[in-house]
């Protein structure tokens, strides 16, 4: 539970504008610190030499540290509102579930994070500047100064970073590449080679679930609705071997529970404590909104999404919605080429000990697929193309219920446009389309 919770406490650390900056600050006020201490302590005399320290009096200290402040907090709230105007165009555009993919964006968090840290680290040096002209008790923090010019410089340099990173960031090709990503990289973390037992053994498992189970199941309930971001299946394990307990998980990450449901069956259900209800409780973290963190669904859906507004009459951008299309295809094939997780899961002895709720191909082309099909019955390139990515997908998989679940997509999808399109000349290159999926298949 504990790296579920970590993994969980990450992710949200990521998404928070909050995080990264107070980080840099937080170095920023040590950096002025330490720095100043070195100043007191006197060792700029053997960096004079360099002729890169500052050498000026109070006044010029001040003036400079006072004008560095004073222009990058400007430029922070320059920054901060060309990150809002970036935030409402991925709203507008792609869909408010892109949001979150735009606030882990680390590229602005450090630049909005150095902004204010060399904000801070001015205001803390330019207070311990005393005295005026020659006065003998003047306190001129030459080091200080000097990292204070360097911070500058890099703050600089990180505008003109931030002016190219905003402008490509709202660029629909780099959106659609950073889902795709997340897509592939859900991919390898939830589908590794071999997860719970083969599903060639699906006869057997079914035996050894007791006649009885929900007669004297006992549920554990939620208690609060929210969307299930992440079950902790090792604690699960834990748990059901240790006290010899079969569970049954009631939903899988990604689905929205509502308060009172249950969230997993337990047998025998006379076993179950006030203790063991806590902990079985602890292993679901529910959350505002989906994550990807062991939901494959919602890159698919973050894709589709951005496909559906744009073929939406207002907008009318077929061709987003093929990049969207292709991005699908690349990673549904990965996804045939992986051995699907079985629901059923044993220990080291053999025993049953919990059955998931499963994640089945064909329900991740109905998640890809159906939308679009449905929206795009009326636009022959959007088709032509959805039938091409089920071609494609064909030439990866040689599982035969697989195939099947391509075939029925392919199917549908010619039905709904042959109803959706009038021009026979685009019907007959749908037909080609389809009769080149169906000898894929």
């Amino acid at each position: 539970m504990k790296n579920v919770k970590i993994a969980k406490l990450w992710d949200s650390l990521q998404s928070s504008y909050l995080f990264l900056p107070a980080v840099i600050v937080t170095i920023a006020i040590a950096l002025a610190f330490t720095m100043l201490t070195l100043d007191r302590a006197g060792y700029y005399d053997p960096l004079e030499k360099w002729g890169w320290i500052y050498t000026g009096g109070t006044n010029g200290a001040r003036a400079v540290l006072s004008a560095i402040a004073g222009s990058v907090i400007t430029v922070a709230g320059t920054a901060f509102s060309i990150t809002i105007v970036a935030l409402q165009l991925a709203a507008s555009n792609f869909g408010p579930r892109l949001l979150r993919n735009f606030m882990q964006d680390i590229g602005n968090q450090v630049v909005l994070g150095t902004f204010i840290g060399t904000f801070i680290y001015c205001l803390l040096v330019l207070r311990t500047v005393r005295g005026e002209g020659n006065d003998y008790n003047s306190f001129v923090p030459q080091i200080s100064v000097t990292v204070a010019l360097v911070l500058a410089i890099a703050s600089i340099s990180l505008l003109i970073y931030f002016i190219h990173h905003a402008s490509t960031i709202i660029q629909v090709s780099h959106v659609i590449l950073e889902v795709s990503t997340e897509f592939d990289r859900a991919i390898d973390r939830l589908f590794p080679e071999k997860i719970g037992q083969g599903l060639s053994q699906s006869g057997r498992q079914v035996v050894e679930i007791p006649t009885n189970f929900d007669a004297d199941a006992y549920p554990i309930k939620a208690t609060s609705s929210g969307y299930l971001q992440a079950i902790d299946d090792e604690k699960l394990m834990q748990i059901a071997c240790e006290n010899e307990l079969l569970l049954r998980l009631e939903f899988r990450p990604g689905k929205f529970i509502v308060q009172g449901r249950e969230l997993v069956m337990i047998y025998p259900g006379e076993q179950i404590n006030q203790k063991l209800t806590k902990e079985f409780r602890d292993a679901f973290i529910l959350g505002r909104e989906r994550t990807e963190q062991q939901d494959v669904e919602f890159p698919i859906h973050q894709l589709v999404e951005i496909a559906l507004r744009a073929i939406s009459p207002a907008v009318n951008d077929p061709f987003t919605a093929i990049r969207c299309i292709d991005r699908l295809s690349a990673g549904l094939s990965r996804l045939a080429q992986r051995n699907f997780p079985s629901p059923y899961r044993y220990d080291d002895k053999d025993n049953l000990r919990v059955i998931a709720q499963p994640v089945t191909f064909a329900g991740l082309t109905d998640a890809a697929f159906n939308q679009i099909r449905q929206y795009s019955t009326s636009d022959v390139a959007v088709t032509i193309r959805l039938l091409e990515a089920i071609a494609t997908i064909a030439l990866y998989t040689q599982n035969s219920r697989l195939r099947a679940a391509l075939r029925r997509h392919a199917e549908m999808i010619k039905h709904d446009s042959f109803d959706g399109v009038s021009q026979q000349l685009d019907k007959k290159d749908i037909e080609e389309r389809y009769q080149a999926v169906i000898k894929v298949l």
